[in-house]
């Protein structure tokens, strides 16, 4: 049993993957090349906004939405302390510091309740995590957002493809981030990214930054980085898109799956993902809590099947942060998450015969 299943999507879209990559190979418009425009136009229709970027990666989709605006030195950009170390690397590296809200101890994203106590004169932006492929609560952290004057990236690399109320993640906010990392809900063949916006000023920048700032050959208004989405990702990931929706529609049914099967089994303590009204989750993954996170670890291993703890250091805790001066007790909720997770088997290829050989593996 593998964790994440790549190979069963490669087998379903190699031919088209390979005949894609091939019309690259003959037009040799190896940089933003025509299909770049394309699964950007592509993206932006399926999320329902006017602006698609692709960029190289979902960090630096990350880093060119600050650099659009204008965070820096002095700034102060919210976010959480549960998720991958990009989200307050970025924050960093502008110059900025990462302010941590603490997570819902249900849906595990951003506590909406603890936001605003923590926006100051110094606020800049606010970056919600969509954890594990569920959008924060965007409405309550919007209101706020309105109500200070700022602007929210909605950093999606985990929940592309998910729906709150209706609309689609990336479509949530002033900027929605995300990432076609291989083993994200649309996972590409290397590093991507996109960024997504109705705010058309904001697009132009997305589009100078992502080539060192250039506006037009040899003239560059603002600084940028090296950020260009190749042409061969981008073709690779047209083809990969068309299975995309019914991906996450299996997903879905296998994440319904896992709740149906776990929910019978006497685990004392296991809490199990939680989807949160009007909301969808694409699964990034499929992840429980348990105060014996490692005794069903070992039991998963004795019977060959894989799981990973995820973010068992949170961000605050980090050496790297040492500077932000916080301290374990701080971020309680995050803290208990990053103690009990675990990550089970999951792809929109795993058999009914996978888990329900996980299930007895949990019950010997």
């Amino acid at each position: 049993m593998n964790f994440i299943d790549l190979k069963s999507r490669l087998e379903r879209v190699r031919e088209k993957v390979d005949q894609r990559i091939a019309a690259v190979l003959d037009h040799g418009q190896y940089i933003l090349g025509p299909e770049v425009d394309e699964l950007e136009q592509t993206l932006a229709s399926y999320v329902g906004v006017r602006h698609c970027v692709g960029v190289s990666s979902g960090t630096d989709s990350l880093l060119i939405a600050l650099m659009a605006l204008e965070v820096g030195s002095g700034d102060e950009v919210i976010t959480v302390p549960y998720t991958w170390i990009s989200t307050a690397e970025v924050i960093a590296l502008t110059g900025a510091r990462p302010v941590f809200v603490d997570i819902d101890p249900r849906t595990w994203n951003m506590d909406s309740n603890l936001l605003e106590a923590a926006i100051t004169e110094n606020t800049k932006a606010i970056m919600p995590v969509g954890i594990y492929g569920q959008t924060a609560d965007m409405t309550p952290i919007n209101q706020i957002a309105d109500r200070h004057n700022l602007p929210v990236i909605e950093d999606a690399a985990q929940s592309f493809g998910a729906t709150y109320h209706g609309r689609k993640s990336c479509a949530l906010s002033t900027i929605g981030s995300t990432s076609f990392f291989p083993s994200k809900p649309l996972g590409g063949f290397g590093d991507s990214g996109a960024l997504f916006t109705d705010d058309d000023e904001l697009a132009e920048k997305f589009r100078w930054i992502r080539v060192h700032g250039q506006e037009r050959k040899h003239h560059h208004p603002i600084l940028g980085v090296n950020g260009r989405l190749d042409t061969i990702q981008a073709a690779a990931l047209l083809a990969t898109f068309e299975i995309f929706p019914e991906e996450v529609e299996q997903r879905q049914a296998i994440g319904s799956q896992y709740n149906s099967l776990l929910s019978k089994i006497d685990e004392p303590n296991m809490q199990l993902p939680h989807v949160a009204e009007q909301s969808t989750s694409v699964y990034a993954q499929y992840t429980i809590l348990s105060e014996g996170r490692n005794n069903i670890q070992a039991r998963l291993k004795s019977s060959n099947i894989p799981s990973v703890a995820y973010y068992t250091v949170p961000l605050h805790l980090q050496p790297v942060f040492a500077g932000l001066n916080n301290k374990c007790g701080d971020f309680p909720v995050t803290e208990k998450v990053a103690d009990q997770c675990l990550s089970l088997p999951m792809s929109p290829y795993l058999t009914d015969d996978s888990q329900k050989a996980l299930i007895k593996a949990l019950k010997e």
